[in-house]
């Protein structure tokens, strides 16, 4: 049989369409299992930790990336190479301190909220994305980078872009293998 050249790419944006909508039913639904947005934040941000340490196997295998000097060439690849292989978008990063420590992803387009016009008034305090920031978080743990992940900004909350806060926890002469 042959195959059309344009039918992976139809596939592939079948796949995230289909993720996109079963996203947003999951956190349907842990909305419905739990009253407090704290909860369902804290229940997406366990998921996402949960797929980070798995997916980061995938990421390196399929990445082919060599080992990065410093916070910013690992905030340069999470957002041009890790987003771009599992989300299709490319954040632009901006370091925001001095330490060279944090960084900030910021997306123009956030694909997990395609079908979400607004969040209802009552969940407020819901971070609708927040299984991105665990999945950061927990894939950095797997390369043995503590870090900090949360949403800074967020479109569904009125902000003008969507913004995801990385602050790495050790100092980076703190990464150096003793032997």
């Amino acid at each position: 049989m042959s195959r059309s050249p344009g039918r992976k790419q139809e596939n592939h944006k079948i796949s995230r369409e289909l993720f996109v909508l079963t996203y947003g039913a999951l956190v349907a639904q842990l909305c419905k299992d739990y009253e407090k947005d704290e909860d369902v934040n804290a229940c997406l941000d366990r998921m996402g930790y949960s797929i980070g340490i798995r997916l980061i196997d995938d990421f390196l295998a399929r990445s082919a990336v060599k080992k990065c000097r410093s916070y910013s060439e690992t905030a340069d690849v999470i957002a041009q190479v890790a987003f771009k292989m599992y989300l299709g978008v490319t954040p632009s990063v901006s370091c925001s301190s001095a330490t060279g420590n944090e960084f900030s992803l910021i997306l123009d387009k956030n694909p997990l909220v395609e079908f979400v016009e607004e969040l209802p008034a009552e969940r407020a305090s819901l971070c609708y994305c927040n299984l991105l920031c665990g999945v950061i978080r927990g894939a950095l743990e797997m390369i043995h980078l503590a870090a900090e992940v949360s949403f800074l900004q967020d479109r569904l909350k009125g902000d003008a872009v969507t913004e995801i806060g990385i602050t790495f926890l050790r100092k980076p002469e703190d990464r150096k293998h003793r032997r």
